[in-house]
């Protein structure tokens, strides 16, 4: 099929244009232009736009570029952009975003874990800020626990060859010190199998964490609640935090105690560490959207994922309602909780989830892992994560 003519700049002179021949197929192609190293086909589809990216993905992937769609304005139909793979996932240097929110995070986590859970008053922080150093081993149990999960899915994401970020934290100097971590996928995701191994790397990774920094809380043993913490708890009102099951199982094999009837005794701040572990990772395993949750489902059962991801919702709105008109708790008993959730799970569940190229379904093995991940998630959820006292 003939091109009309390849507009090249001095810089991408030496760049060798793919020309596949499931291009010649499903694509009439009239101009290929090439800028800042990617190259752009101009043409008509022959084919649906959907189903064109899924004929010609393999081919460029095998070449070295990510296919992307673009509409074209200088010719009718559809233009294709290959992006070198190198260019792709370049990281332009150090990645400074990353660094500033984890430096934030780390500040977060240490003022949170001093003032809250190792009772340092907050005068003696704000004329020596030294001095919150001493909470570094809550900070080190809710980072370490976070940063495992989604180096979990970072692993597998580079494993798949899909461009994937580093952990971006979310500082919140309030309750943990962090409202969690995120990655960012970029590309097209290539299988079903890619996509599970991706979800489920998060889960699993941090599972693991959580269980061994739980263990090493126990192991710790309890800490003093200071005299004038006691009087201001008994004279107002205090956060209690409940125990997941999966928390109550290891204590239990452990021959250790995970709750104290005694208020002048709290659990070691370095349990929080998993107990943050376990929340966040019942949370993300909501079969919703962009969750790790949803990719499992998507990849687990198709396209029927969306409508599981429907029902979530509404579930998460029968809960907070049963709290609040059956328990009779306050919106900051939980309540609260799981009506945010609810609105969020709307949203994310209405933008959808990954769409792989590859719609081959999983093997038995991945399905069974699946089912048993969230089957220990199910160990980590609390009707009632925490109430006031």
């Amino acid at each position: 099929m003939p091109v009309g003519h390849i507009r090249e700049t001095m810089a991408d002179s030496d760049i060798t244009v793919p020309r596949p021949e499931a291009l010649e197929t499903w694509y009439h192609l009239t101009d290929v232009r090439i800028r800042d190293g990617r190259i752009i086909y101009y043409g008509e589809p022959l084919i649906p736009d959907r189903r064109l990216h899924r004929e010609l993905w393999p081919a460029f992937q095998q070449a070295g570029y990510e296919l992307k769609l673009a509409n074209s304005e200088e010719s009718i139909g559809t233009a294709l952009v290959a992006i070198p793979h190198d260019q792709q996932t370049a990281h332009n240097g150090i990645p400074w975003t990353n660094l500033v929110l984890f430096g934030l995070t780390l500040l977060s986590t240490l003022f949170v874990g001093a003032v809250f859970w190792y009772y340092i008053p907050l005068a003696d922080i704000l004329s020596n800020p030294l001095a919150m150093l001493e909470a570094w081993p809550f900070t080190a149990a809710v980072l370490g626990v976070l940063l495992t999960h989604e180096l979990g899915h970072y692993v597998m994401g580079r494993y798949h060859g899909v461009d994937v970020s580093l952990p971006y934290l979310i500082p919140f100097p309030a309750i943990f010190g962090t409202m969690g971590a995120v990655i960012r996928m970029r590309g097209q995701m290539p299988s079903r199998k890619a996509l599970f191994d991706i979800g489920v790397g998060g889960p699993i990774a941090g599972l693991v964490a959580t269980v061994v920094v739980t263990a090493i809380g126990l192991s710790l043993g309890p800490v003093e609640v200071p005299a004038h913490v006691l009087e201001q708890s008994e004279s107002g009102e205090s956060m209690v935090f409940n125990n997941p099951p999966l928390l109550d199982i290891i204590a239990t094999l452990l021959g250790a105690q995970a709750s104290y009837s005694d208020p002048a005794l709290n659990p070691h701040p370095v349990i929080i560490g998993g107990w943050v572990g376990m929340f966040f990772t019942w949370l993300n395993l909501l079969p919703v959207g962009q969750l790790d949750g949803g990719h499992m489902v998507r990849a687990m059962v198709g396209k029927r994922q969306e409508t599981i991801a429907a029902l979530v919702p509404g579930a998460l709105f029968g809960l907070a309602a049963y709290l609040y008109y059956i328990r009779g708790l306050s919106l900051n008993e939980s309540v609260g909780l799981w009506v945010f959730w609810g609105f969020f799970a709307l949203l994310i569940a209405y933008n959808g989830p990954a769409n792989p190229i590859d719609e081959q379904p999983l093997g038995r093995y991945r399905l069974l892992i699946g089912l048993l991940t969230f089957g220990v998630g199910l160990l980590c959820f609390m009707i009632v994560p925490f109430q006031i006292q």
